[in-house]
């Protein structure tokens, strides 16, 4: 079990106790409820901004012991200006990838994400809407909009995703929930790029990329803007970024394909 589970769950036995005894013996002083309330929502709001600890929902974010290769991913399309582009830079390499996308984008697009899977790619789901305050919603409303992001890469490929990225990267127990109850592998990050904004540069996404390539390694990048129309600079990085991983004899890899590892068996099975 993860550090931060366990924090979690002692930290609510904790309070449990502390309530118990206001209850059956005396309330504790004023401050001392008010520093423990205070810790202990600290503590959730980092589970939920910090998902690599685990805290809430297993999330994948480095492949297992015997993962082999480097994972890249890309997330926020699809985009026909832009998600081409990757595609073909892709083929050149002939590497694959994971793509995470964005359920309205795919309604609007069905063409495109079906050439992403018959590209010989792996998607996943980056929510319908990319709420950007998706981890404060409740779990019918996170439901509602995974089943429909599902429904439409389903609709457009015939294939029902069962990868699962959340907006911002932000989980909470209500978004961790019901993505487990949907069969979902969340999928985190080993190293991101940066490059989702519109500043970004590319030879600084290569750099930052480059440090942290390595076996099991699972890259954030963007084949489309979350939002606007400029083109992600990881259009323009992407071959450094595949030379840099030739040179260390790491193949390209989707994320699926290391689904049979202690990383992701443990997502199942939270």
């Amino acid at each position: 079990m993860p550090l931060a589970r366990l924090i979690l769950y002692a930290t609510s036995a904790a309070g449990v106790a502390l309530a118990v005894r206001a209850v059956a013996v005396e309330p504790p002083p004023v401050w001392v409820a008010a520093v423990a309330l205070g810790a202990y929502l600290a503590m959730l709001i980092l589970g939920v901004m910090f998902s690599r600890f685990s805290m809430f929902a297993d999330v994948v974010t480095h492949g297992g012991d015997d993962a082999r290769g480097v994972a890249l991913t890309f997330d926020d399309g699809p985009d026909p200006k832009s998600t081409p582009q990757i595609l073909d830079r892709l083929d050149d390499a002939g590497a694959k990838a994971t793509f995470f996308v964005i359920g309205h984008k795919v309604t609007a697009h069905p063409e495109l994400t079906a050439e992403i899977a018959a590209r010989g790619h792996a998607l996943g789901i980056h929510s319908y809407a990319h709420d950007r305050l998706f981890s404060l919603r409740l779990p019918w409303q996170v439901k509602r909009d995974l089943e429909r992001a599902l429904d439409a890469v389903e609709n457009a490929t015939g294939e029902r995703p069962s990868l699962f990225r959340a907006p911002i990267g932000l989980i909470s127990p209500a978004m961790a929930g019901v993505a487990r109850d949907l069969g979902l592998v969340t999928v985190g990050w080993t190293a991101r790029g940066f490059d989702g904004w519109s500043g970004a540069k590319p030879e600084v996404v290569v750099r930052t990329v480059g440090r942290r390539l390595g076996d099991g390694a699972i890259v954030l990048l963007h084949d489309a803007a979350e939002r606007g129309d400029f083109v992600p600079a990881s259009v323009e990085a992407l071959p450094a970024i595949v030379e840099a991983a030739v040179r260390q004899n790491l193949p390209l890899v989707r994320v699926d394909e290391w689904l049979g590892t202690e990383a992701a068996e443990a997502a199942r099975a939270s």
